[in-house]
């Protein structure tokens, strides 16, 4: 999922209302007074005892007995929405001088007022201190993290179906689902607001969960959706442009990852050190740090795991991950392509830097197979002749890694990819993607991602510069065209496959809405690419199904 929400109040217009079902049954109350010396406030008489059982950024999700914060936004101030959210029940209200300003003006204001400078840099402390989201006795589940510019959300889903697979009880908080034990919840963010990261661990913690894995983006850490989290262990995948738009540089960008890799955010790291910033970032995080090396040329001894001997099996890959003492474990991942190898090998030394023994995480493997589990929207296979895949592939390397894998060794197979670039964020990365679309396909198709607000035409233009550009001064043999909308390009692309070629439809994955000028379209590439598949006659797969 693209990441495109403002730092500011969910209840500002250009947010987005948080998920409900979040929060646990039963949480012991904290008064007033104790919240207010927590930030350096005295609360006075009667308020002091109001009891606070909840917090919430969000007037339309606010419950009874919740602290309200009313946040700055872009447009909107959160203290606008305050009367809504204490008719909602909302006990006492947390804002800044901007807000308190609005607030006196209001008639209907009747509950206590906390006034500090910048809510947001408390915000995830004080959900973590009324939600008592990680205890100390033991009753919290471990907590995984997984950060980097891609395979994020197949990491998490890695690590759960392994952990599952050793007999423990999951939860997940990522871009696709938040899962709590329950029936799984359609995420609106890569990482919520932190007020409902730490409902959800204390949900997590009332249902007995023995872990739970997230993924931690750039936003959650620049918006402080994580403040207050510690985790277990935190898992680093790679660095590669993206984001730009909200970070302005790439050193930027890595700066704010590394801020996880600190004692204050986590116990233990495993990095990947596959390249520059991972190596960087092993030698300078603040706590311990088990590296991870899954190129195959890189030497024997340079990282604390290594991959080792991978080779096909089906779709996917075997391999050997070897120790620096010597320890070997024999793994298997369905899913194609090399970075899965690198997600598969980081969420096993995550599990095994979690406490995890090496003994019984291979009999977990042999027996289940964990690491073939199906993500929804991460080359996920339509249909098998011709070989159609869904990826979230969105940025430069994403795109090269995707299309590097989907190429069969049938010489006479083309390439179709279906692709395009997102409106209103780093437009850098345009002309660079397609680019390698001209390198790596044989049929390039570039049509729209989500525009946003941005004209489409534009955007499309961006993209196309760049393939143009590759092809003729590269002289490389391929097709190139625009297509749009999206679901006329996905037709066009199985209109032009014959049996045995390969068709990538990249970049939006498991999403199931386009935005356009601010108007949500249904659009799911995989059912597009299922109906185009079947009109022409082919044999599509089951949903979500990985052929091994």
């Amino acid at each position: 999922m693209s990441e495109h929400i403002a730092p500011g109040t969910a209840d500002a217009p250009d947010g987005q209302a948080s998920p409900g079902g979040f929060r646990p049954t039963a949480v012991a109350a904290t008064e007033l007074g104790a919240i207010g010396r927590w930030v350096g406030l005295t609360v006075a008489g009667a308020a002091a005892d109001v009891h606070v059982t909840g917090i919430s950024l969000n007037s339309r999700t606010v419950e009874r007995g919740d602290l309200y914060v009313a946040l700055p936004g872009s447009a909107r101030h959160g203290a606008d929405f305050a009367a809504t959210a204490i008719e909602s029940g909302a006990v006492a209200v947390l804002t800044d001088d901007a807000g308190a300003r609005l607030l006196a003006l209001a008639p209907d204001i009747s509950v206590p007022v906390l006034v500090v400078d910048e809510p947001r840099a408390v915000v995830g402390r004080l959900s973590a201190l009324i939600y008592r989201s990680q205890a100390t006795d033991g009753s919290s589940p471990s907590l995984f993290g997984v950060t980097g510019t891609n395979g994020k959300t197949t990491t998490t889903y890695f690590v759960n179906s392994l952990l599952q697979a050793l007999g423990k009880r999951t939860g997940l908080i990522g871009t696709i689902e938040i899962v709590a034990g329950g029936d799984p919840i359609p995420s609106l963010l890569t990482t919520p607001e932190s007020t409902d990261v730490h409902a959800l661990l204390a949900l997590m913690r009332e249902r007995g969960l023995d872990a739970a894995s997230m993924e931690v983006s750039s936003h959650a850490v620049s918006f402080r959706r994580v403040d207050g989290v510690v985790f277990d262990v935190v898992g680093f995948t790679n660095l590669t442009q993206d984001h730009l738009d909200l970070h302005g540089t790439m050193e930027e960008y890595f700066r704010t990852k590394a801020e996880l890799f600190t004692e204050e955010r986590a116990r233990a790291a495993v990095v990947t050190v596959d390249d520059e910033w991972g190596r960087r970032l092993a030698a300078e995080a603040g706590l311990p740090v088990t590296t991870l090396s899954t190129l195959p040329a890189a030497p024997s001894g340079s990282a604390d795991w290594t991959v080792i001997e991978p080779r096909p099996r089906g779709l996917g890959t075997e391999f050997t991950l070897r120790s620096s003492t010597g320890v070997e474990l024999r793994v298997h991942t369905g899913l194609p392509g090399s970075f899965n190898v690198s997600n598969a090998a980081l969420a096993l030394v995550m599990v095994l830097a979690g406490g995890a023994d090496p003994a019984e995480v291979q009999a977990a493997l042999d027996a289940s197979d964990p690491f073939t589990v199906a993500v929804p929207g991460r080359m996920q296979l339509v249909s098998a002749q011709p070989a159609a895949v869904v990826d979230f592939a969105h940025n430069p390397d994403a795109l090269a890694r995707a299309l590097e894998a989907v190429r069969s060794t049938d010489p006479a197979s083309r390439v179709i990819v279906v692709f395009g670039a997102t409106g209103q964020r780093d437009q850098g990365k345009r002309p660079s993607m397609g680019a390698i679309a001209a390198r790596l396909a044989d049929v390039v198709i570039v049509s729209d991602d989500d525009p946003h607000d941005e004209d489409a035409a534009a955007i499309r233009a961006d993209v196309l510069v760049g393939a143009t550009d590759a092809k003729e001064s590269e002289r490389l043999d391929c097709q190139i065209m625009e297509v749009f909308p999206r679901d006329e390009a996905i037709r066009k692309a199985v209109e032009l496959a014959a049996a045995r070629d390969t068709i990538l439809v990249a970049g939006r994955g498991h999403e199931v809405w386009q935005e356009v000028k601010g108007v949500n379209l249904a659009l799911d590439d995989r059912v597009e690419l299922r109906k185009a598949l079947t009109a022409r006659g082919f044999t599509v797969l089951e949903d979500d199904r990985i052929e091994s």
